[in-house]
């Protein structure tokens, strides 16, 4: 019996650990939310700018359900305190693995998770100074005559989340095909065989994920072929970085 039970404990520890961290992580988010509630109203206020800056001078947003204008407030400074929070949260995550990686990957994972938040964050800098923009005055632009656009603001939330998290997703290629060359999945020679392939899955991807117009669809598959080039540049010097930590030690032994 006791050793059954001296099998279970590492697996008890793992499970109080893992516990402990995502208890942190959401700590972090409901200090951050905390923090944020105060300014739900002129943090919308600058989130529906983009919109409200091409509507015509009769026209405002609107709020179909009774408790939206309490509520999407709340749901915005909410999601915005996980967006701050993210790279904590990648830290307890990194925390929680590292013990399982050898040195050398420990190392590697550090730019890695590093790289990924600054381009997530990047994607959705690009999608709110960029794409907003020349999204929100082209619906402006094309209502029928006699059609005064009113958003609804639930309604709004959920579109810009949604670009949010495409062109943040979009700004991670370089990090995933990084991941695939290092793990095997496939070369840097069959990914550079696959570009027209890539190039017509970026536009598909942008034709699914942004506005049914030909500019917002271009504005997410143009930056998904470049950060796929720049993956493909960026896996050589990963895996050359990988092969020289991971020889060192047995030329040193």
């Amino acid at each position: 019996m006791s050793d059954s039970v001296e099998q279970d404990k590492p697996i008890l520890e793992h499970l109080l650990e893992l516990r402990s961290r995502l208890l942190r992580i959401v700590i972090a988010i409901l200090l951050v939310f905390l923090a944020l509630y105060p300014f739900s109203d002129q943090l919308f206020a600058w989130l529906s700018g983009p919109l409200r800056a091409v509507l015509p001078e009769n026209a405002s947003m609107i709020a179909v359900k009774v408790a939206s204008p309490f509520l999407i407030p709340m749901k915005l400074a909410f999601i915005s305190a996980i967006f701050i929070a993210v790279p904590y949260i990648l830290y307890q995550i990194w925390a929680f693995v590292a013990p399982g990686l050898y040195r050398h990957e420990r190392r590697l994972v550090w730019p890695l998770l590093f790289s990924s938040t600054v381009l997530f964050y990047l994607g959705a800098v690009f999608a709110y100074f960029v794409v907003f923009p020349l999204v929100f005055g082209f619906f402006a632009r094309v209502a029928p005559e006699g059609v005064l656009p009113m958003t609804d603001i639930g309604e709004y939330l959920d579109f810009v989340l949604t670009l949010f998290f495409a062109f943040g997703a979009a700004f991670e290629v370089p990090i995933a095909v990084i991941l695939l060359v290092y793990t095997g999945a496939t070369t840097r020679q069959s990914l550079k065989d696959k570009r027209p392939y890539v190039v017509v899955g970026a536009f598909v991807i942008g034709m699914l994920l942004t506005p049914p117009d030909v500019l917002s669809q271009v504005l997410l598959a143009v930056p998904i072929c470049l950060l796929y080039e720049v993956g493909i540049l960026m896996s050589g010097w990963f895996t050359a970085k990988v092969r020289t930590d991971t020889e060192q030690p047995a030329a040193s032994e």
